[in-house]
């Protein structure tokens, strides 16, 4: 399929993998690289998204609606309640704060009862890098993709991205704090972390890369510079929103971008961004050789 999304030839047994973070138990994570199942055979360690759980893009939009998802078990619906705990948790506390006793009194539970669920805290924080991942990827990743190629789907991106830093003020990123928690402690949980912002990065590069290809953006350009660019502009959101509490942050987020894109984009494109009709900015696409 056409599009962010990296094919997968083979499904994985015993291995889901939303686009960064492997599901997979704590044992797996070595120097960043999951094995899967009892093998021991390395999978692919950044899958986009589940194969089950494909995106659905205007030209794969199926015919009629896909059938509600089935209901939770008993004991999968305490895991995803303990887990929304969690996540709020590890949202006033950070990762670190987090631990079985904390999270049996938040919940009501007893520790052997979340310990069940989780078997470890550092299994418990991850499980609950895995959910923000998930949340992040279906706030952000998956609605832009139904943006076409090129420019739209990169402001799509950005726009996203950024709406949901701005929710996040009071709260926090779990990027950005994660990052300051362990950026300097190697182990599963910095792993899971590295993970799931390294494959977040590689999405926006590659997105950056159809924008040059379908002419919006100037065919020079260095991927991995924007994407550096891009993300320096939500360090700096979350910084001076959160820590500076300045009101006019989301408001120069947005006009660095614009910055951005007209030194970056060719006219086509910057016609583009700024509302022309995508038949009229269109620009002729490179030749591929």
């Amino acid at each position: 399929m056409p599009g962010l999304l990296a094919p997968i030839k083979k499904p994985l047994k015993n291995c889901v993998s939303n686009f960064s973070v492997p599901r997979i138990g704590v044992n797996a994570y070595k120097i960043g690289v999951p094995r899967c199942g009892k093998s021991g055979k390395i999978a692919r360690p950044f899958v986009l998204l589940p194969a089950a759980r494909p995106v659905t893009t205007p030209d794969t939009a199926p015919a009629s609606a896909a059938p509600p998802p089935r209901a939770l078990h008993k004991g999968q619906q305490t895991r995803a309640a303990i887990l929304d705990a969690a996540l709020g948790l590890a949202a006033s506390m950070g990762l670190e704060g987090l631990s079985i006793g904390a999270l049996a009194e938040v919940t009501h539970m007893s520790k052997s009862g979340v310990f069940a669920h989780f078997g470890s805290r550092e299994e418990l924080q991850i499980s609950v890098v895995r959910e923000y991942h998930a949340k992040f990827e279906e706030e952000v990743f998956v609605p832009a993709m139904r943006e076409p190629r090129g420019l739209p789907r990169l402001k799509d991106l950005f726009e996203r991205w950024v709406r949901r830093v701005s929710t996040e003020i009071d709260s926090g990123c779990l990027y950005i704090s994660g990052a300051v928690e362990f950026d300097d402690r190697p182990g599963p949980v910095r792993d899971a972390l590295v993970s799931m912002v390294q494959a977040w990065q590689r999405a926006l590069e590659r997105a950056v890369r159809q924008a040059a290809e379908e002419g919006h953006l100037k065919a020079d350009l260095d991927p991995a510079q924007l994407v550096f660019e891009l993300h320096g502009l939500i360090l700096a959101l979350h910084h001076d929103a959160r820590f500076l509490r300045h009101p006019g942050a989301l408001q120069r987020v947005r006009r660095g971008f614009e910055r951005l894109l007209a030194d970056c984009a060719t006219p086509a494109g910057f016609a583009l961004a700024q509302g022309a009709p995508r038949c009229a900015a269109r620009a002729p696409r490179k030749a591929r050789g």
